[in-house]
């Protein structure tokens, strides 16, 4: 019998990344054809959502109605939509796009395993990774506790849930012995990791862990909260060379009126507090936030606040959202006044700043020599990474092409040139194992 080939297409963020890779790595291989975001035709084409904010919405509405004009064509047999929009808005959806053959929540792989007659078997770290295979991100938990105003991710996701740490280092072994040398540690909020489990934060037993498997060189830590940060973590990143000096702390905004309205538990001076302690005890680390303007109730005076504290602080890396009201969460019933037009001026306006930021620091780095990941080669440049950049969403180093070299592997690369967000740099060594 001839195998019937999948296509996942994963939208959203890499925690969703993660829930595509399961599924791949669950579905029989002997049965189907497996591919992820793969261009052309396929018999069953499976869509894992987003439902953050309304573009991420209508990314993945916009996506579904593609493919469902495709299933109308003949071009593919079955489509089914799991993740996050299919959780929150399943009822409507099957009204509206009847060509989907099946939702599911992102509670149910169970459920999607079933439709395809295959068995799910939860906590099993068998993954197919569909990053470049150097590196991969390691979700360690599922939901929130958190009640940010404007937020649903708990809505979505439901309460916070830790994955434990011995299942962790087993999926991570396994990821290892694949090749991956980078582990990107995601989930909604690292800081809370573990007090669900043991009433104490876990994260910095979790890094020790990893830190000891054979063949992982850098651990990168994102989305940790700024209430209640694990204070042993700031030790462990200074001492561990493993742990890339790196952290993404999404601070969302400054002023003390908008954080409390928020409803993010943290204020401005203990925000201030925190990432002082960051820059004091963690020589050379980079920072990574995310900001939102637009909120209701911020004046041209907040936003003013926003952008001097912007100015001052100098993060290495940053990202800014407008406000989007979204059903069920405690911002929804605030008055969303500010224009649209408005709202990106804003956004505009602190990425404006925040480029020339990333210039002056860049440029400080000229002269400098750094370890660096490749990532990919290209026409030009070959590609790559210090510790203080993210796949996707940060700084890329391109070196010149001067020899041959491994995807993969770390090089010492001494920059010559700086553009606000890239790196130019030549190779000055063979790779780190052979030094």
């Amino acid at each position: 019998m001839k195998k019937k080939s999948i296509n996942i297409i994963t939208l959203g963020c890499s925690k969703n990344l993660v829930d595509s890779e399961k599924i791949l790595g669950q579905l029989s291989p002997d049965r189907f054809v497996l591919s992820h975001d793969a261009d052309g035709a396929a018999d069953i084409v499976i869509i894992n959502t987003c439902g953050f904010i309304n573009d991420a919405k209508e990314e993945s509405i916009d996506t579904i109605l593609q493919y469902a004009a495709a299933k109308k064509q003949g071009q593919i047999e079955e489509l089914l939509v799991t993740g996050c929009l299919s959780q929150r808005y399943k009822e409507e959806l099957i009204k509206e796009i009847p060509e989907a053959g099946a939702w599911f929540g992102v509670e149910e792989p169970h459920e999607l395993f079933a439709y395809l007659n295959q068995r799910y078997q939860p906590g099993l770290p068998d993954r197919m990774i569909t990053t470049p295979g150097h590196y991969a991100y390691l979700k360690i938990a599922e939901g929130c506790d958190r009640t940010c105003s404007f937020c649903a991710i708990p809505l979505i996701r439901g309460k916070f849930r830790s994955v434990p740490v011995d299942a962790l280092v087993e999926e991570a072994t396994q990821l290892a012995k694949k090749g991956v040398r980078e582990l990107l540690l995601v989930a909604q909020d690292l800081s809370y990791y573990g007090i669900d489990l043991e009433r104490k934060p876990l994260l910095g037993s979790l890094l020790n862990a990893l830190s000891e498997i054979e063949g992982i060189e850098w651990i990168r830590l994102h989305y940790a909260y700024p209430k209640n940060f694990p204070q042993e973590v700031i030790g462990i990143m200074a001492e561990n060379p493993k742990i890339c000096r790196y952290l993404d702390i999404p601070i969302q905004h400054i002023s003390d009126k908008i954080l409390r309205s928020m409803r993010r538990g943290h204020n401005k001076k203990e925000t201030l507090e925190l990432l002082d302690k960051f820059r004091e005890q963690i020589p050379g680390v980079a920072l990574r936030t995310t900001l939102m303007v637009g909120y209701p109730g911020e004046t041209p005076t907040e936003f003013k606040e926003l952008m001097e504290f912007v100015r001052q602080y100098r993060f290495e890396r940053l990202g800014v959202f407008t406000y989007s009201p979204e059903e069920g969460t405690g911002a929804y019933s605030l008055k969303d006044t500010i224009p649209l037009e408005e709202k990106q001026r804003r956004a505009d306006q602190l990425m404006e700043l925040q480029e020339q930021i990333s210039l002056e620091i860049n440029q400080d780095r000229i002269g400098e020599r750094f370890k660096v990941i490749i990532d990919r080669e290209e026409a030009q440049y070959i590609v790559g990474r210090t510790q203080f950049d993210s796949p996707e969403v940060d700084n890329e180093v391109l070196i010149e092409k001067s020899r041959e070299v491994h995807v993969g592997e770390f090089y010492e690369v001494l920059i010559h040139d700086a553009g606000p967000f890239e790196l130019f740099g030549r190779l000055e060594t063979d790779p780190y194992s052979s030094i």
